[in-house]
């Protein structure tokens, strides 16, 4: 991995950055608050949960990191080089939003110790002017505002060493274990809290501008995770042994009073919320920029990615990012803003987590991270955002939940495309093997689906097949459209690209298939050749779609063909179809009915699969049968009824009387106005009598509408469909 020449190292690019974002607003301002409605105890718990939570997400920083170079967009651009633009654009999005209100939130802390301190101030305009110089020095140069906060950090350490080294403020009863009987609730708290331990954002955001990304993230953020959870232990101690549960609500700046030198916790104040408000205001409009050049925004949105300078400075995005904080900052109050941005950092962490995790579980060989985390780390980050989540508000996690999912769908529809792989191929691989190994041997009547393997030729030639195939289906089988072509006609090269065109072809016209492109000296030796080999385990085409054969001279081969693919233990359909007619007003099936087993119950499954296609749901099942006599037909009308009552299929049983016809009259007479006919085929026995027999069936069919004759698989009970008495 080759390091860059310049730009930031760990401590300036991201443990800088991390730990001041960490020790900021929420620490001076709104510790004793914490203390005083949960107590101690409670404030530890909090404590160590949320770093619990942010020290998961680390890890997975870090093994993301350590896999590939970080490049501009910190978090956003390890999940969508993850789990594709989709997700990372998803989460993307609610990161930027979350990160440029962060500058607010700093900023109105800013605004409101120092009214605290000059009430002749107005919190308002102060939080405003110090919003906009905070951009200034942004858009001056990301290295000038690092190196201001080496100030800043100083600063708070000085703080830090004066409460250490103050006194108890004159109260008769700390606070200790107290808790007051009207405070917040506990998760309530945490939600104002947990802002305060999002600073390892601040470092990850930085990553388009650190020497060495994947060296300095993890190392840098998990030495600031640190840092902040022995500060934060500490503080709860002194402050509920110094002051009394009343005053740690009501006075945010409780420890300018407890202070060895309070004006130093004053310069710690200002210090940490300013470089909080520069750690975000330098983050954000790094996201966005990295957002804008994946195009996940619109078109016209892309000047949103545009870079000034020899650095690639986001000065737009800086521009966009001061209009939402400045927006932002006119609501002007601290415990609205922090629960909104907790939900976010949440999801991103969630997110952040699962990337993680699924990369870990699957072990892709191009997945090889130098930082290794075990993936149930990483999920157990994941799983504990999530509760979190729903434990501070499940109203506020369904709706940041439908605004993920709102944002994935619409970048779904835009059909965005990238330039990498990401993790999802390998997760629905490692699904598929899992799915495979438990499907077994034996297809069961149960979960029976037509899964077509459809012998079409071109397909811009023979459409009705696939049309056909994708009705049976829709979307719920599979269906593999399949070309035999001559032998030598094209080398491998063509032979794929072929594969591509037709598919794309297939997905233009909204039909879900696989494509095989099968090279043979004879058509119908690479058919059965295919029919043979083709499918992966105990996943094969289980029904066969065929065109009819008119060619006289190619008969036998196609009746050698239908004996051994029958032979096989597939099923077979052949469609005859009418080139006049089509499939006409697809409101009229005639199921030539011979009984319910074999080929009868096939029949019907696919003439009720057909009807629930959105275009055949208007039609109506006639389930025909023929007797000799009157007589006969009577007792056969009442069975027909109550077999299709018992069926429940939506079919009209139709019995006609022969009087002396023959079947074919009785079949051109009766079904001349139907859209599809179902025939049965016998059974091949003897090849010879099988090629007279087709011949015949040909002319028996001739001048009929669309007809598929089909012959059901041996030795599988398709009556079991639909019967659960037998």
């Amino acid at each position: 991995m080759t390091k860059k020449s310049s730009g930031l190292g760990t401590f300036g690019g991201v443990y800088t950055p991390s730990v001041l974002t960490i020790l900021g607003v929420i620490m001076y301002l709104r510790f004793g608050w914490v203390v005083g409605n949960v107590g101690l105890v409670g404030t530890l718990i909090i404590v160590t949960l949320s770093t619990s939570i942010t020290f998961l997400t680390s890890l997975s920083i870090g093994a993301i990191a350590t896999d590939r170079v970080v490049r501009v967009g910190g978090a956003y651009y390890m999940i969508g080089r993850s789990l594709g633009l989709e997700i990372g654009g998803a989460v993307g999005i609610p990161l930027y939003l979350a990160q440029a209100l962060s500058v607010a939130l700093y900023t109105l802390g800013f605004a409101e110790s120092v009214v605290a301190t000059f009430p002749q101030l107005n919190q308002l305009y102060v939080a405003l002017i110090t919003t906009v110089l905070v951009a200034v020095l942004a858009l001056t140069s990301a290295e000038i505002a690092i190196r201001a906060q080496y100030i800043i950090m100083a600063a708070i350490a000085l703080s830090l060493i004066s409460l250490l080294l103050g006194n108890p403020l004159n109260v008769p009863n700390p606070q200790m274990f107290e808790t007051p009987a009207s405070g917040e609730p506990f998760w309530a708290v945490f939600a104002v809290f947990f802002p305060a331990v999002t600073g390892i954002m601040a470092g990850v955001s930085m990553s388009g501008d650190l020497r060495d990304p994947s060296r300095s993230i993890p190392l840098g953020t998990l030495a600031a995770v640190g840092t902040g959870y022995l500060i934060y232990m500490g503080l709860p101690l002194i402050l509920a042994m110094r002051a009394d549960t009343q005053s740690l609500i009501d006075n945010p700046l409780i420890m300018k009073q407890m202070s060895l030198w309070g004006p130093a916790i004053l310069l710690g104040v200002w210090g940490a919320t300013l470089s909080s408000a520069l750690g975000s205001i330098l983050g954000a409009p790094r996201v966005l920029q990295a957002l804008a050049r994946d195009g996940i925004f619109p078109r016209w949105l892309s000047f949103l990615g545009q870079g000034s300078g020899a650095g690639d400075e986001p000065r737009i995005g800086t521009a966009v990012t001061l209009g939402i904080a400045t927006a932002t900052v006119c609501i002007g109050e601290l415990n609205l803003i922090a629960p909104v941005l907790t939900m976010f950092f949440l999801t991103t962490y969630l997110v952040l987590n699962v990337s993680a995790g699924i990369e870990g579980f699957l072990q892709s060989p191009s997945f090889r991270p130098t930082f290794r985390v075990h993936w149930s780390l990483s999920m157990l980050g994941a799983l504990g955002c999530l509760a979190v989540m729903f434990l501070i508000d499940a109203v506020a996690t369904v709706i940041a939940g439908m605004i993920v999912l709102g944002i994935y769908f619409w970048l779904q529809q835009r059909e965005l495309i990238s330039a990498w792989g990401d993790v999802r191929r390998g997760l629905w691989l490692a699904i598929f093997r899992f799915c495979l190994f438990k499907l077994g041997t034996d297809e069961d009547t149960k979960n029976w689906r037509p899964h077509i393997l459809v012998l079409s030729g071109a397909p811009t030639k023979h459409w009705s097949s696939i049309e056909l195939a994708d009705a049976f289906t829709h979307n719920r089988g599979l269906i593999t459209v399949a070309t035999i072509l001559p032998l030598g006609s094209r080398n491998l090269a063509q032979q794929t690209q072929l594969e591509a065109t037709i598919r794309d072809y297939l997905e233009q016209r909204s039909v879900q298939a696989l494509v095989r492109v099968f090279m043979a000296s004879d058509p119908f030796v690479g058919a059965l050749r295919l029919i043979e080999a083709y499918g992966l385990g105990s996943l094969v085409p289980n029904t066969i779609l065929l065109g009819d054969s008119e060619s006289p001279e190619r008969r036998s081969g196609y009746c050698q063909n239908i004996a051994a693919i029958h032979a096989c233990g597939r099923s077979i359909v052949i469609l005859r179809e009418n080139r006049d007619r089509g499939f006409g007003a697809r409101r009229r099936i005639d199921v030539w009915w011979g009984g319910l087993k074999a080929n009868g119950s096939l029949m019907l499954l696919l003439a009720y699969l057909l009807r629930t296609e959105s275009d055949w749901r208007e039609a109506t099942i006639n389930l025909k049968l023929v007797v000799k006599d009157q007589n006969a037909a009577r007792s056969a009308q009442s069975n027909l009824a109550r077999a299709i009552a018992d069926l429940r299929i939506e079919a009209q049983p139709q019995v006609l009387v022969a009087d002396g016809r023959t079947f074919h009259q009785i079949l051109h007479d009766s079904s001349e106005k139907a859209d599809l006919i179902f025939l049965g085929m016998a059974v091949p026995r003897d090849t010879q009598d099988y090629i007279q027999y087709y011949e015949n069936l040909q002319n028996m069919a001739k001048g009929l509408p669309t007809t598929l004759f089909v012959l059901a698989a041996p030795n599988f009970a398709f009556e079991e469909i639909l019967s659960d008495s037998l």
